[in-house]
């Protein structure tokens, strides 16, 4: 199977002509039977494909992406393509138009296979959206279990093949839950890095673009070709170098089974390869979490964008979305700026005690992917997506960047993920610590 190849390895085979860009697209499109996406358009993507092609011919490189099949999920504008944000009705056009993420992949002739599905608003970590189907996670095949979200279909889309690239956005974990959830790997970038213009908005304060790809090397090549900064080199690292930072604060708390397991078998294999693991002080993440739990200042802001701008869309809501605003428009402006100001504190506290480590390492998501039949009343989703959302939330709220790859299974046979936490701006490094670790576990 041609994506059992790394992109470095697809690359090369694209430019030498031992592979067709429209050869990669037909084998996608021909993976895509898990319900990642809600909107495709073959006629588009074998075009797009011919376009890759037609350059390659020609000599002409445009970059790592150029052929290479890459999901993206509704929120961002795709030209020739609605937006709908996981809402039953197409957003207004000026939604479809292309930001600065998406103009730097089709800038390089990447082949886009639809858009994902998403939570609607992007307002939850579970995956679940009761307009459209819910994608169904490849990694059990007898129990539909949730996939993980907001970016509900973009680690599905990698798991069974229909991409090799998924552009998802990260808030509080959209990125990186799925990419735990579907044994992916998922970067979140720090806030500011990569522009979210082109994007449906969640919060004007944490939200960010991101990317999930099958493995850290891939990654790399994924961030090469749409960071702005490209040209800082990301200078390798062996794991015996590294200090792994491990927090005691909550995020190893009430795991489910295997879970927590399988992220300290990780770091013991890593100490034994001669990384230093050390226990780190964050008691930042408390405060982050209690934040996170009042609804920081994401509930307000997604009301205040679908007030002012998508008023009609407010009464359909998907009804756990709506519950979660419940109160968001009465909030006053003095607690809103206090929250502000807050996670302000709490994020350069938490930057300078990351000093000492290469990168704090958590689980990514502290439980299980949950069966879709657990999660059907409001009471078990309200807890299942509270779980979820806490590893990855409490470092969003902390201005934090961070990467989660997959180091096991849990008790219940899915995927576990690791996540490798580093400071703002720190994404380079953050990428060479986690390929240093990709490689040690792998051997």
């Amino acid at each position: 199977m041609l994506n059992d190849l790394t992109l470095t390895e697809l690359g090369a085979r694209l430019r030498d002509g031992r592979l067709s860009p429209l050869d990669l697209e037909a084998e996608a499109r021909a993976a895509n039977t898990h319900g990642a996406y809600v909107h495709v358009n073959a006629e588009r993507s074998m075009l797009l494909a011919a376009s890759a092609d037609a350059a390659f011919s020609a000599g002409v490189d445009l970059g790592p992406l150029q052929g290479i099949p890459v999901s993206i999920k509704d929120l961002y504008g795709v030209p020739g393509f609605p937006t709908a944000a996981g809402s039953p009705r197409r957003l207004p056009a000026a939604w479809e138009r292309p930001g600065p993420v998406v103009a730097r992949a089709l800038g390089q002739l990447a082949v886009v296979m639809g858009k994902t599905h998403t939570v609607e608003f992007a307002f939850g970590g579970l995956g679940t959206n009761p307009h459209h189907p819910t994608p169904r996670n490849p990694c059990d095949p007898e129990t539909p279990r949730a996939p993980g979200g907001s970016s509900a279909g973009a680690g599905v889309s990698l798991a069974e093949g229909s991409a090799l690239v998924a552009l998802g956005t990260d808030t509080a974990g959209s990125v990186r839950i799925p990419a735990s959830w579907t044994g992916q790997v998922g970067l979140k970038t720090t806030r500011g890095r990569w522009s979210t213009d082109g994007i449906v908005p969640l919060s004007t304060t944490l939200d960010t673009a991101g990317v999930l790809t099958r493995t850290v090397a891939d990654l790399r090549v994924a961030f090469g070709a749409l960071d702005p900064e490209a040209g800082e080199d990301i200078e390798p690292v062996e794991v015996s170098a590294l200090r792994l930072g491990r927090p005691d604060e909550l995020v190893y708390d009430g795991c489910s089974p295997g879970v927590a397991e399988a992220v300290e078998a990780a770091l013991g294999t890593l100490a034994a390869r001669g990384a230093r693991v050390e226990r780190v002080a964050l008691p930042e993440v408390n405060e982050a979490y209690a934040l996170f739990n009042v609804g920081g200042p994401v509930a307000t802001e997604l009301y205040q964008f679908l007030s002012e701008d998508l008023p009609a869309w407010l009464a359909g809501l998907d009804p756990n979305v709506r519950a979660r605003l419940a109160g968001a428009g009465e909030l006053p402006a003095h607690e809103y700026l206090r929250r502000l100001r807050a996670m302000a504190r709490l994020a350069a506290s938490a930057a300078e005690r990351l000093r000492p480590v290469d990168v704090v390492v958590t689980p990514t998501v502290a439980n299980t992917p949950p069966p879709l039949a657990e999660i059907a009343t409001p009471e078990g989703y309200r807890a299942a997506n509270g779980l979820c959302l806490r590893n990855t939330g409490v470092v969003s709220y902390l201005g934090l960047c961070a990467v989660t790859l997959p180091v096991g299974r849990d008790a219940a046979g899915m995927p576990v993920g690791m996540q490798l936490v580093g400071r703002p701006g720190s994404e380079p490094r953050l990428l060479a610590v986690a390929a240093a670790i990709e490689r040690a576990l792998a051997g």
